[in-house]
């Protein structure tokens, strides 16, 4: 047999992030004689490790915010250049993909792939201008537009949104399954009583994921349920500005944080309730993560309404009533119900990352001929 056919992937970086994640799952779970993965990254990530024990090829070019648009344009240019090997590119970096499919195209690359992961841009006026304006080079540079979501097509590809195809987030669903075994185990580790309520959330501690609401919910909610916790899971540069707010209210013993964590899986197991109150989100895996745990989830009606795999574990909440989060959280902690298994939903949904793989194996396999 013949070499895999090798897809260069491009991000920033390949940390704990809900693209990343995916990346990784579906990485693990091609058949990497038939298919391999390479990156082009800009900054070292956690995953690079494995990503170069199962083959994989790590290449570094400067950041964009290190360098400045005419060095990073060049610095793309010059890669696509002396790297003609490869015949596909799948860009994850949202608006940002517009310059990398474009330098792409010039260098002749046939098959290039655009990929939404989001609904909205992170950054001041400034890098959102910027980012406007990288964007706009997307539809006329792309062969392929996958999205999560629909909102997350719609955002990035505006008209082009309807010839996009949704590529679900898919996790490894027995990984996650509920197990009471697990859950002793890990609240033991984390030293917390089997009567204590534990609100989980994982995500990066920057703006899009608004911990700081959070910690104002957690705070009301704590005043009425005082035997209560809530973990953080994650790490970002909002972090110390979030210790902060837990020190100023005088929850330092009731706000866990856990920092990132490569068992997010054993990590749910723990939780009672997962609380997720982002400003926007493409589609999130980490909540068809908690799902697929069986656990209750107290969202904000700002996200896609296609992460609710149904089973009722899921509740929309506005972000302009605090109130209404708290109710839910003590309405869910009297009731404290028995946790079930989302397992075969998750497979009827299209969100086993097996299936998810075997589709983009096959759909890399086909375009490249």
């Amino acid at each position: 047999m013949g070499s895999p056919l090798r897809i260069l992937h491009v991000v920033v970086n390949m940390n704990r992030g809900g693209a990343e994640t995916l990346i990784m799952n579906l990485y693990r779970n091609i058949d990497r004689s038939k298919v391999q993965f390479d990156f082009l990254t800009c900054k070292e990530g956690v995953f690079d490790s494995e990503i170069l024990n199962m083959g994989g090829k790590i290449h570094r070019i400067p950041y964009i915010s290190d360098v400045g648009h005419f060095k990073y344009v060049k610095e793309l240019n010059q890669f696509f250049k002396s790297n003609s090997q490869y015949k596909i590119v799948h860009s994850h970096l949202d608006k940002m993909s517009g310059l990398v499919l474009r330098s792409a195209k010039r260098a002749g690359v046939p098959f290039r792939i655009s990929h939404s992961h989001n609904t909205s841009s992170e950054g001041g006026l400034a890098a959102k201008i910027y980012k406007w304006y990288a964007g706009n080079f997307i539809s006329s540079n792309s062969t392929t537009m996958f999205a999560c979501s629909s909102s997350a097509a719609e955002w990035l590809f505006k008209e082009g949104a309807t010839s996009s195809e949704i590529l679900k987030n898919g996790i490894e669903c027995e990984k996650f399954a509920f197990s009471p075994q697990t859950r002793k185990e890990v609240r033991e580790e984390l030293q917390l009583d089997k009567n204590i309520f534990v609100l989980g959330h994982v995500g990066r501690f920057a703006h899009q994921k608004n911990h700081e609401f959070l910690i104002t919910v957690f705070e009301k909610f704590n005043k009425i349920k005082k035997d209560s916790v809530l973990i953080l899971a994650g790490d970002g540069p909002l972090r110390m500005n979030i210790e902060k707010q837990v020190m100023e209210l005088n929850l330092l013993d009731k706000v866990r944080f856990i920092g990132i964590r490569s068992d997010i899986h054993r990590m749910l197991q723990a939780f009672d309730v997962f609380v997720f109150p982002s400003i926007h989100e493409g589609l999130p895996v980490s909540l068809i993560e908690a799902q697929g745990s069986g656990l209750p989830c107290l969202i904000s009606d700002t996200i896609s309404k296609e992460v609710d795999l149904g089973d009722h574990l899921v509740e929309f909440i506005p972000l302009t009533a605090t109130n209404q989060w708290v109710q839910k959280l003590k309405g869910i902690a009297t009731k404290r119900g028995k946790r079930g298994n989302l397992t075969n939903s998750i497979t009827l949904q299209g969100y086993d990352i097996k299936n998810t793989a075997d589709y983009i194996e096959d759909f890399y396999l086909t375009i490249s001929g």
